[in-house]
């Protein structure tokens, strides 16, 4: 597993249908790349599917295991992230819930998101409490793990900074605990010799509004020996606020995947163009064979515009720059023909799809595995989101010690009402 101090990364997927190389390109090898630095967690957005795929649960049900399989299928390593299912760690919806008593509607009914899916949805009926509140949802899946970092593309940005919105509007309301100053300057005694060093930094800032004070001083607590507790304490210090209860995430921006369809078009189950990620091989070769190509060459001697061919956007995935040149000279001399030119891409897609069938087959053959993984990816799931549940309970003053100790010993106490 990655080291314990390792930043928290958050991401899912929704488990719609089959993952396709758009998946793999845009997603997966950035997970596979993600594991190995940061403590990961990946997750089945089961719940998140139900906000546009409510009439058709049977269709996410046949999905998780074989999006999961695909998942380790790409790399996806179980030793270095941690594999759940969302609906199988409450501490979600109870996290959503309450956010929902401090979370703006007008918020909500702001996320760029909201209305262009609604227009873009039209045959769905996504007028529902679910829909416009799966940004909040999306919030409490980041929050419940205090994940630092959440890889996005640019079009989801926006669901960051309203989570980190919303993470500062609770621990401005719930951050105030009594005392709070001076237990934050006993721990800050833990820095040692850069305890002089954090508490200049602090005034720096809460006196004169240096920024770049303030930001020296997030990196001093970053590399210092704490526990993550003593870390967001210490964090909260700095800002001249309450401690930290719910850290706001930062995005991790990644690339669009440039994954096109067979079509040309950006590849998408919707648009019918997709090829699986472990799709048959004899399906793979029919596919690619068949692409179109640029309409201008009707015969074998016409010269073509690789600029206009749906095979060059693959090229520019999976060729080098030679074997770009080389189709590049032999397409608009006439020099090669369009079977040639799609052979190599024929190729390297198999290529890389080999290792994935691979890895998958022994899940396939024996379930029992896929159950492990998920079970134990659950279990370590519900530990770290209940530890930041225990917190946010005692925050809102949802934490009833005082009951709780009598309802563990009922043989020494008597039932005690709750009105």
């Amino acid at each position: 597993m990655t080291e314990p101090n390792a930043a928290r990364v958050l991401s899912g997927m929704r488990p719609t249908g089959q993952l396709h190389l758009g998946h793999y390109h845009g997603v997966l090898k950035n997970w596979v790349s993600l594991q190995r630095e940061h403590a990961c967690f990946f997750f089945v957005a089961d719940w998140h599917a139900l906000t546009t795929h409510y009439d058709a649960p049977q269709l996410i049900a046949a999905s998780v295991s074989d999006m999961l399989i695909d998942w380790l299928a790409a790399g996806v390593d179980p030793e270095q992230a941690t594999l759940f299912i969302q609906s199988k760690v409450p501490e979600h919806a109870e996290l959503h819930l309450l956010l929902s008593m401090i979370a703006p509607l007008g918020w909500l009914e702001r996320v760029p998101t909201y209305k262009d899916q609604q227009e873009k949805l039209t045959e769905k009926d996504l007028s529902t409490y679910g829909f416009l509140g799966y940004p909040l949802l999306q919030s409490a899946d980041i929050l419940a793990y205090r994940a630092e970092l959440v890889p996005v593309g640019e079009d989801q940005v926006p669901h960051i900074e309203f989570t980190r919105e919303i993470a500062r509007r609770f621990n401005h309301l719930y951050g105030k605990e009594p005392g709070f100053e001076q237990k934050a300057e006993r721990t800050a005694a833990r820095l040692g010799a850069e305890k002089g060093r954090f508490l200049e930094l602090r005034t720096r800032y809460l006196q004169n509004g240096d920024a770049a004070a303030l930001e020296a001083g997030r990196v001093l607590l970053a590399h210092a020996n704490l526990r993550r507790e003593e870390r967001e304490q210490l964090g909260g210090y700095l800002e001249g606020g309450g401690k930290i209860i719910l850290p706001e995430p930062a995005a991790k921006l990644t690339a669009a995947s440039k994954m096109p369809g067979i079509d040309g078009q950006k590849m998408s189950k919707s648009y019918g163009n997709t090829i699986s990620l472990r799709e048959d091989e004899a399906s793979v070769v029919k596919k690619i064979r068949t692409m179109p190509t640029d309409p201008a060459r009707v015969r074998r001697t016409d010269p073509g515009d690789p600029d206009k061919c749906p095979v060059w956007q693959f090229h520019l995935v999976y060729s080098d720059e030679p074997r770009q040149q080389w189709v590049r000279q032999g397409c608009t001399t006439a020099g090669i023909g369009c079977l040639e030119c799609k052979q190599p891409v024929i190729d390297a897609v198999l290529a890389e799809q080999k290792p994935m069938r691979e890895r998958a087959s022994r899940y396939i053959s024996d379930p029992s595995l896929l159950n492990k993984i998920v079970a134990e990816g659950c279990d370590r799931a519900r530990a770290a989101a209940g530890a930041t549940m225990r917190e946010v309970r005692a925050a809102m003053g949802l934490s009833y010690p005082s009951l709780e100790e009598k309802r563990a010993s009922p043989q020494q106490h008597a039932a005690v009402p709750l009105e």
